[in-house]
């Protein structure tokens, strides 16, 4: 075998490489459209690959995992958050090379295919390969309360109390980090529905574009945004009566003279969001969860709002997904119980019959 693959790659020309390089990302392509991406997202799965391979201009079978390292932590080094992605995408595109053209590639060029995303360089939190399980009900209960009975002891009061109350909205109402971090004093609206509700710029489904829509509080949560923006919110610098104000403010006015002359704080990024969560959850929660994020609070919101009987639908929009099928990806550490549904049914059915007859 390994004498035929040798002759296959001596035959072989690297201008065939090349060609059938081009041909897998064409098929990738195709195949990523079939699944439903958009277009604009189709070149972006693939640009990480075009990139790496023309930076040491080879094709991807030929690929190391020492090249790749070398790559990212050099002239391709960016944040962290965009090069989890690029890896993320090297990788799928790996498994789609390896199940479609793994054979092909073998036997014309004597190469397998492998992967150069290994154990060792493989980024944790790999979206789609990984399962998010959110803590329970009772332990997200539990750590509220003994971040709020901290509250009064924090240094920095205001920005203890903004915090706090940043993570309790977001998984009550489900947003993501982005949304809730732009949200203005003028986006609350006190008076929609039965407990008020808060427009949020909402992620565009299908490369769309940002989609306004309404985010809900709750009773909960209007209780404690109103005791937040009664109590809180005029402790920070600026002004919350300017119809800019943000409703999450940083600590501190910027210097530049005309955000002073509006007295306008920027509104909190939400990487800093992402680090108080993520120092209260280590401090104030317990049980095998032992690290929150503000997505993970999302999945929390979806996964107790289905177990508590809420329908799929209200959760669909309630997290402002435009397909069911998204929202079912976030129940996916929901527990299932046919066999309490299928008694429950034929109670039904029973007490049904009780009344006809």
């Amino acid at each position: 075998m390994a004498t035929l693959q040798r002759r296959a790659a001596s035959s072989a020309s690297e201008g065939d490489e090349r060609e059938l390089f081009h041909e897998t990302i064409a098929e990738y392509m195709w195949a990523r459209d079939v699944a439903g991406l958009a277009p604009t997202t189709l070149h972006s799965v693939v640009r990480p690959v075009l990139e790496v391979c023309g930076h040491y201009e080879c094709v991807p079978w030929r690929l190391t995992p020492r090249r790749l390292d070398q790559y990212f932590a050099g002239p391709g080094k960016r944040g962290h958050a965009t090069m989890r992605k690029k890896i993320a995408d090297v990788d799928r595109y790996f498994a789609f090379l390896e199940q479609r053209y793994g054979g092909e590639i073998a036997r014309r060029f004597g190469v397998s295919v492998e992967s150069p995303i290994d154990a060792f360089n493989r980024p944790r939190h790999r979206g789609d390969f990984s399962l998010r399980i959110p803590p329970s009900p009772r332990a997200l209960t539990e750590f509220f309360a003994t971040w709020r009975a901290a509250l009064p002891r924090a240094r920095k009061y205001p920005v203890a109390a903004r915090d706090y109350v940043m993570a309790k909205v977001a998984y009550l109402s489900g947003v993501r980090a982005r949304e809730l971090c732009a949200v203005g004093m003028s986006d609350v609206h006190w008076e929609r529905g039965q407990w008020g509700r808060f427009v949020v710029a909402g992620k565009g489904a299908r490369g769309s574009g940002p989609r306004e829509r309404e985010a809900f509080l709750f009773e909960e949560g209007r209780e404690l945004l109103w005791w937040y923006v009664e109590q809180v919110r005029g402790e920070f610098t600026d002004d919350p009566d300017n119809p800019g104000a943000p409703l999450w403010p940083s600590e501190r006015l910027p210097k530049s003279l005309a955000a002073l002359e509006l007295a306008v704080a920027p509104a909190i990024v939400p990487e800093t969001f992402r680090r108080a969560l993520k120092t209260a959850s280590r401090r104030y929660l317990s049980g095998p969860v032992g690290e929150l994020h503000p997505h993970l609070l999302r999945h929390a919101c979806a996964t107790h709002n289905y177990q508590s009987g809420m329908p799929l639908w209200d959760v669909q929009k309630l997290l402002g997904h435009e397909w069911a099928t998204t929202t079912i990806g976030y129940l996916a550490s929901v527990t299932a119980d046919p066999e309490r549904v299928t008694l429950a049914s034929s109670q039904r059915a029973v007490r049904r019959l009780a009344i006809e007859n």
